[in-house]
């Protein structure tokens, strides 16, 4: 009876959240929860989100929605087109500090969630190619990820720093498609910044001998890394190509959930005690193995940029908010 009365009061607080907040209400009660393009780990993790029974059970109507991705996302938060939806933290940061490629706005109404999972850059290429180095792609095809992704928008970032961006001829274009380029020799490389392992990896290495290019090398050498605090070190694991029987040395970001500052507190609350229990983050790793990574333990993992209220509430109740306090504050 207790928990039927606390379930009830609940309700009540989130029924009033979406009918006093002019972004929730003027969307018919649905939450918005920008993804991805179709079958990529973004689209996931929205869908995931979105089909959760006891997230439909609790009255919260969220709906996933395909976007191109982390930029195009960012901004739909910020304008609260979109409610909550998934965003790499470098573009988070960049955002926040007006520095994004070409647009000097601040999108500082884009709030920090939780940590979900890293991504780490992966340039592919033909493994009897001679690329050592990204710096060899000079006036060669690179598939460089769909225009307003973050692949693309990362891919811009890096290879600028490096000083090639305009030195090769670029393709932008999902990464399914530069796999099925790069299968019929119409591109010498395709870069991704997603999750391991690709599908579009795995399908190249079936049908082309592949390799993969250190990448930490080049940023390292560059000085990337100290430009780019929220970028950090990785390696690709052996064996998780076809083919590639080394480690391979990258660097990666982290993809975060994110809120507008204007969705209810209550709201984001709720669907952070939803996902973070032990069925809740099971229903995530059977949606995608990626989301293994998603825990209580490194739910703000090497956050820098501000929490959403509702978000540092659930954070401190749980424990770990103490870690990340002296770098958002």
């Amino acid at each position: 009876m207790k928990q039927r009365k606390i379930s009830f009061l609940l309700g009540g607080v989130l029924l009033a959240a979406i009918l006093t907040f002019p972004s929730l209400s003027n969307a018919g009660g649905r939450i918005v929860f920008g993804g991805g393009p179709a079958g990529g780990t973004f689209q996931t993790v929205a869908n995931a989100i979105q089909i959760y029974d006891p997230v439909k059970k609790s009255g919260l109507k969220v709906r996933a929605q395909s976007s191109a991705g982390s930029v195009e996302n960012l901004r739909k938060v910020n304008s609260g087109k979109s409610h909550f939806g998934v965003v790499y933290a470098g573009h988070v940061y960049l955002g926040r500090n007006g520095k994004l490629k070409n647009d000097p706005r601040k999108y500082e109404n884009v709030l920090v969630v939780s940590y979900l999972y890293g991504a780490p850059a992966q340039l592919v290429i033909h493994a009897d190619s001679g690329i050592g180095s990204a710096k060899d792609l000079v006036g060669k095809k690179v598939g460089v990820g769909n225009a307003g992704s973050g692949a693309f928008a990362n891919c811009e970032l890096f290879f600028s720093h490096l000083g090639i961006w305009d030195k090769i001829e670029r393709n932008a274009m999902g990464y399914n498609d530069a796999a099925s380029a790069f299968g019929n020799k119409q591109l010498d490389a395709f870069w991704l910044f997603t999750a391991l392992p690709s599908g579009a990896v795995i399908m190249a290495a079936q049908t082309n001998d592949i390799a993969l290019v250190d990448l930490d090398k080049d940023a390292e050498e560059s000085g990337f890394y100290e430009k780019y605090p929220y970028i950090s070190k990785i390696s690709i694991p052996t064996g998780t190509y076809k083919g590639v029987d080394t480690k391979t040395p990258s660097f990666h970001d982290s993809a975060l959930w994110v809120a507008g500052a204007d969705t209810p507190d209550e709201v984001v609350y709720k669907l952070l005690s939803l996902i973070y229990t032990k069925e809740g983050l099971a229903h995530m790793v059977g949606q995608k193995e990626t989301f293994k990574e998603m825990s209580i333990e490194t739910g703000i993992h090497g956050i820098i940029t501000p929490l959403h209220p509702g978000a540092k509430k659930f954070w401190e109740e749980n424990d770990v908010w103490h870690s990340l306090a002296t770098r958002t504050e």
